[in-house]
């Protein structure tokens, strides 16, 4: 790739400005899972709209939710951004993903300045050996698995080792591409980028039919942009009843700074 071309990624989840707070976007089935495009695809897609629409570098990204209505289909979409609140040092935004009339996922998001303020960090990284170490897989009859370069650290390997009682997986994750800055689309694309963890348990079935998400909401700990490089992604669940599973997350940078972390609801199928 020739030094600041843009990404796959990027050219894939580029937003388009066609009127005030309404962009022309695609979705790409090479970024396909089971029955539709990934969660993470689809909340980069709203992020960069929701960023256009802040129009201030000042202000990062510090918080989203995203509420996934039906699979998004191949082909043309549009996001519909709405400025709900600017404060003193925080901006409020929302964003609609439409393919026609049809709704397709909803999106709440907090952009703010850094504050000066007191800190502690408790949360600490997980020991594992570093990428170059680590076991590189993937599943070429899902697209998304080509997207992404996985290096298992944590937990079985997806459907291939002896499970455990744990639901708890996670592993070296980097773009495919490599070479680009991490930023706040592909952070929180990465947030759901890892085969779900609840597949590392023998306490469910293994073939399970899916986890399709019912909401994601990821909160970024770190300044951005941060350099290219591997993250550390670790994922866990911890109850599954009435049909539901959450999934927390954690993604690390290779240093041992918390990059970010997420919550999900998902659907067991």
């Amino acid at each position: 790739m020739a030094q600041n071309a843009p990404s796959r990624f990027d050219r894939d989840t580029r937003v388009t400005l066609a009127s005030p707070g309404v962009f022309d976007a695609n979705i790409d089935r090479g970024w396909w899972v089971a029955r539709g495009p990934n969660g993470g695809f689809v909340a980069a897609l709203l992020v960069r709209a929701m960023e256009q629409t802040t129009a201030d570098p000042a202000r990062q990204l510090r918080s989203v939710t995203i509420h996934y209505v039906r699979p998004p289909a191949e082909g043309p979409a549009r996001v519909e951004t709405r400025v709900e609140r600017v404060g003193g040092s925080l901006t409020t935004i929302s964003a609609r993903l439409l393919q026609g009339d049809s709704l397709q996922a909803l999106a709440l998001a907090a952009f703010s300045k850094p504050r000066e303020t007191v800190s502690f960090h408790h949360a600490v990284m997980p020991e594992v050996a570093p990428p170059e170490a680590a076991d590189r897989r993937r599943d070429p009859r899902v697209p998304i698995h080509e997207r992404y370069d996985q290096r298992w650290a944590i937990g079985p390997r997806y459907f291939d080792d002896v499970r455990g009682r744990e639901a708890i997986t996670g592993g070296w994750l980097r773009l495919a591409e490599g070479a680009r800055p991490l930023d706040a689309p592909l952070l929180t694309a990465y947030a759901d980028a890892w085969p779900p963890s609840v597949f590392a348990t023998n306490e469910l079935p293994m073939m399970l039919g899916g986890v399709p998400t019912v909401d994601l909401t990821v909160h970024i700990r770190a300044t951005l942009p941060q350099p290219d490089d591997f993250v550390l992604a670790v994922f866990r669940t911890r109850e599954v009843a009435g049909g539901f599973l959450e999934e927390d997350g954690e993604l690390w940078s290779r240093s041992g700074q918390l990059l970010a972390h997420s919550r999900q609801l998902g659907v067991v199928m």
